[in-house]
């Protein structure tokens, strides 16, 4: 089971990550209902919704990582 500082610094990671592409998810945290749940499941990260130029950058920066 992970717990939940665990989870908080993945999506601490996950954000600063983004931000070294210049994308923010002002969303993106830990899925509070999976760290509740009563067994033993990895928690979700949330990432949100965002809007179309956030998404054209989150796609731009994933195609140059692959590249």
């Amino acid at each position: 089971m992970h717990s939940p500082t665990e989870a908080d610094a993945c999506a601490e990671e996950l954000r600063a990550a983004l931000a070294a592409h210049g994308i923010t998810l002002p969303s993106l945290g830990v899925d509070l209902p999976t760290l509740a749940a009563g067994c033993p499941v990895r928690p979700l990260i949330a990432l949100g919704n965002c809007n179309l130029l956030t998404a054209r950058a989150l796609t731009a920066a994933l195609r140059e990582g692959a590249a």
